[in-house]
């Protein structure tokens, strides 16, 4: 039986929410190992002079536990 714990990331891009997304995968992953999956649980953007400028992103990370 494997036990799972799930973890709450946020993160930003000036490029797009996949962008956000990988970065956050990545910079969790250099302190959480087993990653196994991810969850967009919300996105956003700021927006500065009717131009979205970043996006944002809520992910809830779940890795194994050993």
């Amino acid at each position: 039986m494997a036990i799972i714990k799930v973890i709450e990331v946020l993160a930003n891009s000036e490029e797009s929410w996949e962008d956000a997304t990988k970065k956050a995968i990545k910079q969790a992953g250099k302190t959480v190992k087993n990653i196994r999956s991810a969850w967009v649980a919300d996105q956003s953007v700021v927006v500065k002079d009717n131009e979205v400028t970043e996006f944002r992103v809520n992910l809830k990370i779940s890795f194994e536990i050993n």
